[in-house]
């Protein structure tokens, strides 16, 4: 199966001051998207809100930056647009000017929908970037990209209780600031993604490379991998939309309390963000998979049936251990389909951020019907779904 390939990239180790561009816009891009669900309780203060209406928001969001990002990842496949980073994260910035001083429930949607734009414009070209400036550790290079938007998804809450939560929606517009910033490191790195000869359009000419697996083979790889993801964001949809809420129904606890325990969550998932992808590098990804995703069951039972204590702790395991997956199943795609590093990254930040979505409003309309703790009984069962990893071939039988 012939498949086009990107520019070749002329350098042969690691460009960190473009890694560390990239990983830092990530931090501020996920910080920023983080901060609508850790505003969930102030929003659902002002504006009456079921958990369904709560789980709507969290679909129209994430079904924004889903639909878009694989699409734009094949265009820029054929056709790189460099300054299109800074226009993203533009559209975040009007999303969270819009949710902060919105008077209607139809406008949060409409700020819900501007932060998706922004998601879906950033990823895609920020991973190739990622990719390109790695030096051939692409694995590593992954980690260093995504665990900036871990912290920023770590970072979110935190910056909730302390920022927003004292001067309560209004405070949102703060982060405006934080955009702006982004804004003006994207421009630059844009400018090294162009000066560096990765922002043109492949010329006639260039060397086809190959997979070594039929189209069909891969096209079941890509199925398999992407049932992995299911089980992995619809159980982090849990945590992301409602993990405040649990802590608050099951042990009473404050919002902003509540809070501070998620960002321990965050944190655990920010590390094992940057232990996955290098660990994959040296002992295989499809090693990773297996542990990470099944690996995380025995845990991911026992978490709803413990006190607040081992709750905590348990909750920074899972989150640790679950999120090695990601960069390994990312450079796992890119990797069984060489030239195809947009299309593939925009493929799974997009599916992940649309079954979180999807997840989130079901989860929402469960949690009306049967509690929260609930939710957390069932969804622990998820991880189970690791047991297909028994289909992916090894690494060295995809290389091309």
């Amino acid at each position: 199966m012939s498949i086009a390939t990107s520019p070749p990239i002329k350098t042969e180790t690691a460009v960190f001051s473009a890694l560390g561009a990239a990983s830092l816009c990530h931090f501020l891009n996920d910080m920023m998207q983080a901060l609508l669900p850790a505003v969930y309780p102030i929003l659902q203060s002002n504006f009456t809100l079921s958990f369904a209406q709560i789980g709507i928001l969290t679909l129209v969001y994430n079904l924004t930056a889903s639909i878009l990002q694989p699409f734009i990842g094949a265009y820029t496949d054929r056709r790189p647009v460099p300054y299109s980073l800074p226009v993203g994260m533009a559209s975040s910035m009007l999303g969270l000017i819009t949710l902060a001083y919105a008077p209607s429930y139809e406008l949060l949607l409409a700020g819900g929908v501007l932060l998706g734009l922004g998601s879906s414009i950033f990823h895609p070209e920020t991973s190739r970037i990622a990719r390109l400036a790695s030096g051939g550790s692409h694995g590593l290079a992954q980690s260093l990209f995504q665990v900036g938007g871990n912290f920023g998804s770590a970072v979110g809450p935190l910056a909730a209780a302390f920022i927003i939560l004292p001067r309560g929606q209004d405070g949102l517009a703060w982060f405006a600031l934080a955009a702006l910033a982004g804004m003006i490191i994207l421009t630059a790195l844009g400018r090294w993604y162009k000066q560096n000869g990765h922002a043109e359009r492949p010329k006639a000419g260039t060397v086809v490379r190959y997979s070594t697996l039929s189209r069909k083979k891969v096209l079941a790889v890509m199925a398999v991998l992407i049932a992995l993801l299911f089980s992995k964001y619809i159980y982090l949809a849990a945590f992301t939309s409602y993990y405040i809420f649990y802590l608050m129904e099951k042990f009473g606890l404050s919002t902003r309390d509540a809070q501070l325990y998620q960002f321990v969550f965050f944190g655990a998932v920010a590390a094992g963000t940057i232990a996955g992808g290098p660990i994959g590098d040296r002992l295989g990804r499809k090693l990773v998979i297996w542990v990470s995703i099944l690996g995380v069951l025995p845990f991911t039972l026992v978490l709803p049936h413990v006190g607040l204590v081992p709750t905590v702790a348990l909750s920074a395991i899972i989150g640790f251990v679950l999120a090695s997956a990601f960069p390994a199943i990312v450079v796992y795609g890119q990797d069984l389909m060489p030239g195809r590093v947009g299309m593939v990254s925009g493929l799974f930040f997009g599916f992940i951020f649309g079954i979180g979505g999807l997840g989130a409003a079901m989860l929402g309309a469960l949690a009306d019907w049967k509690g929260m703790v609930f939710v957390f009984d069932i969804c622990a069962f998820l991880p189970a779904i690791g047991i297909l990893t028994i289909f992916l071939p090894n690494v060295r039988e995809i290389k091309a």
